[in-house]
């Protein structure tokens, strides 16, 4: 049985701060944290049920006072410590995005960290630390998350549709997600994870490469097997005809 973790908004581990010791990258997760228990980290936790992993969630509140709400929008999970959720092995951050500084660099460094987040100034506002930066959303995030190998993915599939789109392996109609980061072991324990949820991935490349399945993309705005992701981003990448 394995583990999935949930965490909303304030990231108060309740302990002194101090930068953690990296940690050893298992060859499969067995416990996942989601940073963020909204309508994406819920969607997230009851997927992962179903694929029979063991779920727990963790929110700004005291784990006592979020129990009877876990059980009843995720049925089968159970409310911890935020300290507890960020001990997994990949931790899922769903939280708005303009919230990113109010996790703890300390508790997440030497983790895997699976960003879902994403800056959509249409509909979310302008946000300075995004609109004035070259850089992608999950760059900066990274920036701030030093000690953690961000791998950015499940941020260009609905909340919804995450859970009434997975497939089993080899089917024909499966649908493909892509990702992005810059550690080739965090990619493959982040692939091996969205794979058990129904879900083939395409890795992108480095975080950077993000910038393809951001809001107002192709990737962000339909649903793709694994060959057409692959061929939206080869196109993305020839260049330019006269």
């Amino acid at each position: 049985m394995r583990n999935i973790v949930c965490v909303t908004t304030h990231f108060d581990s309740g302990r002194t701060s101090s930068m953690s010791v990296p940690q050893h990258q298992p060859a499969e997760a067995r416990t996942i944290g989601i940073l963020g228990a909204g309508r994406v980290g819920t969607a997230v936790a009851r997927q992962a049920l179903k694929a029979g992993y063991d779920v727990k969630i963790a929110t700004a509140k005291p784990a006592d006072e979020i129990a009877l709400l876990v059980e009843i929008i995720t049925p089968g999970a159970a409310a911890v410590t935020a300290a507890e959720a960020a001990a997994a092995d990949i931790v899922v951050v769903a939280v708005p995005l303009h919230k990113y500084r109010t996790l703890d660099p300390d508790l997440l460094a030497g983790r895997t960290v699976i960003d879902a987040m994403n800056y959509w100034a249409p509909i979310d506002g302008e946000i300075d630390d995004f609109e004035n930066d070259d850089r992608t959303s999950s760059a900066i995030v990274q920036a701030y998350l030093s000690g953690s190998d961000i791998v950015k993915t499940l941020n260009h599939i609905g909340y919804h549709d995450l859970e009434e789109d997975g497939r089993v392996p080899g089917s024909e109609d499966r649908r493909a997600l892509a990702l992005a980061g810059g550690s080739d072991d965090a990619k493959a324990l982040v692939a091996g994870f969205i794979d058990r949820l129904g879900y083939d991935t395409v890795d992108t490349g480095p975080l950077e490469s993000g910038r393809a399945f951001q809001p107002g993309t192709e990737i962000f705005n339909g649903s793709h097997s694994e060959p057409q992701l692959r061929a939206i981003l080869a196109a993305d990448r020839e260049p330019a005809r006269a």
